[in-house]
């Protein structure tokens, strides 16, 4: 955490220079970032420019191309929740936090490394239906495996047939630890894209 130079005692202050102009920095005078002084002028440059990078990350932003990456991410992590649980007979559901990050990561990086409150929200809308659809998937398959072993002809079938089957098969055996993991996910999709948010200026 940045500091003043005033905490630093005297003889160590007086003896400090600044990391970017070499300037020998007497108390009070200059600023403490991390393991380095600078001198109050350098600090003030190097801030701006943190400033104005910090401010390019979040304009600008390409949404149509962050889109197709935060879905394409959530494909990717419906397949691996489904394809697991298909493989394993398990449904184990901390595989489902998977897709929060794939979704992020996905936004983030068709975007060009942009981050914005926007993708966060676009993030959040994709995982969360990301989340609804492998739900769907994974339920079905158990479903379907009951039927099959009870002789029922009918099967759950995707797309579903009608928005009531999709909520009712979403439904089925809906506990506290989906709950647990589908906060988990839209956490992970919030801070993948979250903005960089500067410490406060100890200068200022």
């Amino acid at each position: 955490m940045s500091e003043s130079l005033k905490h630093i005692p005297g003889e160590a202050a007086s003896a400090a220079t600044c990391a970017q102009c070499g300037k020998s920095l007497a108390e009070l005078e200059g600023v403490a970032s991390g393991d380095r002084f600078f001198c109050r002028d350098c600090y003030a440059s190097l801030r701006a420019e943190l400033e104005q990078a910090a401010a390019a990350l979040s304009s600008d932003i390409p949404y149509a191309k962050a889109a197709l990456g935060a879905v394409l991410g959530g494909v990717v992590g419906v397949f691996a929740w489904w394809g697991f649980t298909v493989l394993t007979q398990i449904a184990f559901g901390l595989v489902a936090v998977a897709i929060g990050f794939l979704v992020g990561q996905g936004a983030v990086r068709f975007a060009g490394g942009k981050r914005s409150k926007g993708l966060q929200a676009l993030s959040i809308a994709v995982a969360l239906g990301g989340y609804a659809v492998a739900t769907y998937l994974v339920n079905m398959t158990f479903i379907n495996r009951s039927l099959a072993g009870s002789g029922e002809g009918f099967r759950i079938a995707f797309p579903p047939q009608s928005p009531t089957i999709f909520f009712r098969v979403l439904a089925a055996d809906f506990g506290v630890m989906d709950f647990v993991f589908l906060a988990i996910v839209v956490y992970e999709a919030w801070k993948i894209p979250r903005p960089l948010v500067l410490p406060p200026n100890p200068a200022a």
